[in-house]
């Protein structure tokens, strides 16, 4: 497989021996005191990750994730490391999707997260859905530290396959910690070798699957209700429920047809 660049001045990686890459981007939002703003001080891409700022406010640093190569592919170990610190506001978005696609070797791929919320800061996470090609095989792992007063907003949206084809192999886990105690740890896995993953105990005929998680120091004292979201359950636009976690934070799960389908429920949770 042939790997295209799309943006000639991209950080290179390391290649692994079997085929694949290995990249590491990093982020860091410090709020600056005496200006009033948060500042990126260290915005650091690699491989597949351009780092680009865009026009935010004066108080949050707005950083976009510009894919500068096809990524992942078997093999490849890709890393994106993002902290805000105390007091500073950052939001994160991506220009595209991500799409996970079958490398040369047949070996699985990882694609690792680790986000760190600082005391008084605001992390919002915000990127484009994964696409899950056939063939695939990737393995994500996404942590996420809070200080106790730290805020955060963290969408997941992953899509299993492209338009008229069979998903890949996909497996994800999310664990959310905070002042050192866990919120959410959570692992789902869809795909080829995965029992009853495409029945109706799971998924059923939805293609489309996402969460967003909210976490607010109000929500210690007045937690989210939990709510439904969506129409009725045979509209075929999907399904999903908001519902506060045992800490100050409240978690929408959804499922749907499609990835479109998917953002408004999600949207529809971040809405109320």
């Amino acid at each position: 497989m042939t790997r295209t660049l799309t943006l000639p001045t991209a950080p290179q990686a390391t290649a692994l021996p079997a085929g694949g890459l290995r990249a590491t981007a990093r982020i860091v939002a410090r709020f600056d005191d005496g200006g009033g703003a948060t500042r990126l001080p260290v915005l650091d891409g690699a491989g597949p990750f351009a780092l680009r700022r865009i026009q935010s406010p004066a108080d949050q640093a707005r950083v976009c994730l510009v894919g500068a190569m096809s990524a992942p592919l078997g093999g490849d170990r890709l890393r994106i490391e993002a902290t805000a610190e105390a007091g500073a506001a950052l939001r994160i978005t991506a220009a595209a999707a991500t799409v996970a696609l079958p490398g040369r070797t047949g070996d699985l791929a990882t694609y690792d997260v680790h986000l760190t919320v600082g005391d008084g800061a605001r992390l919002e996470w915000l990127p484009e859905p994964l696409i899950s090609a056939e063939g695939s095989d990737l393995r994500m792992t996404t942590t996420i530290d809070l200080a106790p007063t730290a805020r955060l907003v963290f969408r997941e949206e992953q899509v299993l396959g492209r338009s008229g084809e069979h998903t890949g192999a996909l497996r994800s886990r999310l664990t959310v910690r905070q002042a050192g105690r866990t919120l959410l740890d959570q692992e789902t896995a869809y795909g080829p070798g995965v029992p009853g993953w495409g029945s109706s105990a799971v998924l059923g005929t939805h293609r489309a699957v996402g969460q967003l998680l909210l976490c607010r120091p109000e929500f210690a004292d007045r937690p989210a209700e939990a709510r439904l979201l969506g129409g009725a359950s045979g509209d075929g636009a999907g399904q999903g429920v908001l519902a506060p976690l045992a800490g100050p934070a409240a978690l929408a799960t959804a499922v749907a047809p499609d990835g479109l389908s998917l953002r408004r429920l999600l949207d529809g949770a971040a809405a109320g």
